[in-house]
């Protein structure tokens, strides 16, 4: 960071100049920029939605950025996380992301975080920075970011986002809900798609960080009226905005009652509660092998129509898991059954499902047709 000159506005000529507009906005001005210049915020994950909000909370001033990450770039990144570019893909997304805000504003000090999050280590790395805000993809790292902020007192700036939809809150202990006021825990492992097999327009996370990254500003300002107790509900194909108004729940899992005092624990065992029941599995070597014997092995894909039309593996039989409940009937009963879907989770629950039903040689591709596009047949693209 760039000497200040004591006794000074604590600002340097150079960043006089560039945060004039700031200098110039009324509930900002000089006294404005010096709070930012203070302030700090950590991002936890620079994808989607932290790539933005890190870009703009760089560029206004923020004077310390923490970022989590722990994940290298892949090509299907490149599509929303504006950061990074072709040349970075296979590199570290907390160096590459880290280069490339200090050549937007040398005047911040970023700190990096190479880790996953979790309960060993979230109350210290959340405990230095004024505001949170989370850039997470999962479940269980954004019930810990808000069980660990509620510990803190720290406020959360949370996003999510899904297909053409975005939400954004601020879930703030003394000032509000909580994120699990909203959703007390979390939902079975596979009923929610992900951004890999639900899909995401590319633009969407860059207008709901860069929501983020406003709320943050406001926080570290003291300036303007906050999202806590309500919800900004986004959709970008109807360009509609709606804000509910949230209430807390007295009897929060999270917020309630003696709540906060509890240890901090890996929301993951919570999600491993949901997860489907165990059910057998086979391995895509072991498929292959099965196919290429001309055995009986039926196979079955789960994955939604627009999955199905950037690849499939040999199959003879397919219904959208959403629909499987009024078509399972469909399938030949005395045929052994193999499901799959992307990664193996969704067609887990699927393998359940049809075992209740009475199919009972049926069987999950462990690692769904991600693993088979890696271990049996690259020509299948991977998504």
């Amino acid at each position: 960071m760039t000497d200040r000159p004591p006794g000074g506005p604590d600002l340097t000529p150079e960043e006089i100049g560039r945060y004039s507009r700031h200098l110039t906005l009324p509930g900002v001005g000089l006294d404005g920029q010096k709070r930012l210049s203070r302030g700090s915020a950590l991002i936890v994950g620079a994808g989607g939605l932290g790539a933005p909000a890190a870009v703009y909370l760089a560029a206004a001033g923020v004077g310390r950025i923490g970022i989590v990450e722990f994940d290298r770039v892949e090509s299907s990144n490149l599509q929303r996380q504006v950061l990074y570019t072709t040349d970075d893909v296979g590199r570290p997304k907390l160096q590459v992301a880290i280069e490339r805000l200090q050549a937007i504003n040398p005047h911040v000090e970023f700190v990096g975080h190479d880790t996953r999050l979790d309960a060993s280590n979230a109350l210290g790395i959340l405990s230095g920075y004024d505001v949170i805000l989370d850039g997470t993809d999962n479940f269980p790292t954004r019930y810990l970011v808000n069980d660990a902020c509620l510990r803190l007192d720290k406020p959360n700036v949370h996003g999510s986002i899904f297909r053409f939809e975005g939400q954004v809150s601020v879930f703030w202990a003394e000032h509000g809900p909580c994120y699990r006021c909203l959703f007390p825990e979390p939902p079975p492992a596979g009923s929610v798609p992900n951004c890999a097999e639900g899909g995401v327009l590319g633009v969407l996370p860059g207008t709901v960080g860069t929501l983020q990254a406003t709320e943050a500003i406001k926080l570290l300002l003291g300036h303007g009226e906050l999202l806590t107790g309500r919800l900004l509900l986004y959709d970008a194909l109807s360009m509609q905005v709606r804000i509910l108004e949230l209430r807390r729940d007295p009897d929060c899992p999270g917020c309630g009652p003696g709540m906060r005092d509890r240890p901090l624990v890996d929301v993951a065992s919570t999600c491993a509660r949901n997860e489907p029941k165990s059910v057998d599995a086979v391995s895509v070597t072991d498929l292959a092998r099965e196919l290429a014997a001309d055995g009986n092995a039926r196979v079955l894909d789960v994955r939604t129509a627009e999955e199905r039309q950037i690849c499939r593996i040999p199959d003879h039989a397919w219904i959208p898991l959403d629909q499987l409940a009024g078509r399972w009937e469909e399938l030949d009963r005395s045929a052994p059954w193999v499901v799959y879907c992307h990664t193996g989770i969704r067609s887990a629950a699927a393998t359940g499902y049809l075992t209740e039903q009475g199919i009972h040689n049926v069987r999950n591709l462990t690692g769904g047709i991600d693993e088979w596009s890696t271990r049996i047949d690259p020509v299948v693209p991977r998504y």
